[in-house]
């Protein structure tokens, strides 16, 4: 019996003293309005054809060059490339990290946010070069997406300025962290190589993710994983500094943003439906605490779906793709080209695409 109940209050006492890494914060979370309306469940993502997976894993990030061929951002560390869908898969470059968000410049430079590098860019060689890892004065820990404006200035997000990925076991690890304790450590930076400056163009962010240029160059959407959201950061413009909401309380935790081949919309990955069980636990830090001692396995995780989603500039959903079996799940993204729908995976092997509706008008 002495036993029994020294080994309840050695559970009892772990649970309530024991230190972790998150000091959550509360906050109340909106009730989630599931899959109906615009996002009523579908199975137009069944039919997406999935192929290398043996030779992808985590490929976060899509983009393609001038001439048609692939970059997809690897989960170990290289940047892989394919001039034909059945073709043979390469490496292109390794950066040595986690690459995430990727996009070309204007002189074909590779530029790549890196969860454990910063900010990179890559030659047409592969040769992988710095071009900022720190803003005022501080690490930048983990970069996860980016876009470049038309004046060759590069957005990028932070997501979180305290869990640096590469030092809470990775990126993934690392954004469960961070949206535990829902500090606001996220921040959207600008770095400028015509001065090789970096600022802060806003921070306070709940998870920072997907970033995305607007076609007329006057705001940024920046995706705010934590508070199930995309806001839109003016940058340009009467309306500079100015932060609106585009898009709000989406029914998953949306990940990157990228602007469709059609002007002023936007494709938006969900990587996972929402866990009833965090927004439950959002105004009850001390239960957050709890839930954090408690093994990997019990606490809230990505739940395997499918799901990615168009918007117009205004927030409306104009493409809603779903597979609720997860087939390739941990959806990140989307690349739209004149003839695909190129969609990526924050862990899924392989890539998938789907093809793309003809318009005939």
């Amino acid at each position: 019996m002495r036993i029994s109940l020294a080994i309840v209050i050695t559970i009892v006492a772990y649970l309530l003293m024991w230190p972790v890494a998150v000091s959550p914060v509360a906050w109340q979370a909106p009730e989630n309005p599931g899959y109906q309306g615009a996002f009523a469940v579908n199975n137009r993502l069944v039919d997406a054809d999935i192929a290398h997976t043996t030779a992808v894993l985590g490929g976060e990030d899509i983009v393609i060059d001038s001439s048609g061929r692939l970059y997809v951002a690897n989960h170990d560390g290289r940047i892989l490339t394919l001039a034909d869908w059945s073709g043979p898969v390469e490496t292109f470059a390794d950066t040595g990290g986690r690459p995430l968000g990727m996009e070309f410049d204007g002189h074909g430079q590779l530029i790549v946010a890196d969860a454990y590098k910063g900010l990179l860019s890559i030659d047409s060689n592969g040769v992988v070069s710095v071009l900022t890892n720190t803003v005022n004065g501080e690490v930048i820990g983990y970069a996860d997406d980016v876009d470049i404006a038309a004046d060759g200035r590069i957005y990028f997000s932070d997501a979180s300025s305290k869990f640096a990925a590469a030092a809470y076991g990775g990126s993934y690890a690392a954004s469960l962290l961070d949206i535990m304790e829902h500090g606001g450590h996220g921040r959207l930076l600008r770095y400028d190589p015509a001065t090789d400056s970096t600022d802060v163009v806003l921070n306070g962010l709940e998870f920072a993710n997907g970033v995305a240029i607007s076609a007329d160059q006057q705001s940024v959407l920046v995706v705010e994983t934590g508070l199930y959201r995309v806001l839109r950061v003016y940058v340009a413009g009467e309306r500079e500094g100015v932060v609106e909401v585009v898009i709000d309380n989406l029914p998953g935790f949306p990940d990157n943003i990228n602007r469709a081949a059609d002007s002023d919309y936007f494709w938006l990955g969900l990587v996972s439906p929402r866990a009833a069980a965090l927004d439950a636990l959002a105004p009850h830090p001390w239960l957050r605490k709890m839930v954090q001692r408690l093994p990997s396995f019990m606490r809230p995780q990505a739940t395997a779906y499918s799901h990615v989603v168009k918007i117009d500039g205004a927030g409306a959903v104009v493409e809603n793709l779903q597979d609720p079996s997860g087939a390739y799940a941990q959806t990140t993204g989307v690349l739209e080209t004149a003839d695909y729908w190129y969609i990526s995976s924050l862990a899924a092997a392989g890539i998938a695409r789907l093809a793309r509706p003809q318009r005939n008008d």
